[in-house]
């Protein structure tokens, strides 16, 4: 029997993506974001959120989807990804689940447009539906830690 894991479940586009509530520090509605040159596409800038300035990314445009308006159900999703607080910005995240490890597949080499290193896996919940659980430590490779860092100076 495997273990059981939390969950928070967010959107983008039509597909459903899972993260661990233990890698989430909360969960915030859309607000004013500081851009910053020089820095990935997909890095939209800096909130400050109670003291503490956070680099924002959008996750559709790090995964190579197209990017949407924001409406009154994006949120940022704020979680710590080797001991960094960064928000990711999703079209909704709208639920926490509890799943059981044992659900959870390999990732094929591409879900929904996004290739495999960024997924830790694919939990089907039922027949119809399917949760993409990421992969956070490859959604920001190092490199893209380093520079993200040098934000919060």
């Amino acid at each position: 029997m495997g273990e059981e894991l939390k969950v928070i479940v967010f959107k983008l586009g039509e597909e459903e993506y899972g993260i661990e509530v233990d890698k989430v520090q909360t969960i915030e509605r859309m607000m004013p974001i500081t851009r910053v040159p020089k820095t990935y596409s997909f890095v939209k800038g800096v909130i400050n959120l109670r003291g503490v300035v956070i680099p924002v990314i959008d996750l559709r445009g790090r995964f190579g989807l197209p990017e949407t308006e924001y409406t009154d159900q994006t949120r940022i999703i704020i979680v710590a990804v080797n001991e960094m607080e960064v928000g990711f910005i999703v079209d909704s995240a709208n639920d926490v689940m509890d799943l059981n490890s044992d659900v959870i597949d390999s990732p094929p080499d591409v879900v929904g447009g996004i290739k495999a290193k960024y997924l830790h896996g694919v939990a089907r919940i039922s027949e119809e539906r399917l949760l993409v659980m990421l992969n956070l430590s490859e959604v920001l490779n190092r490199s893209e830690i380093i520079q993200l860092e040098s934000l919060e100076d």
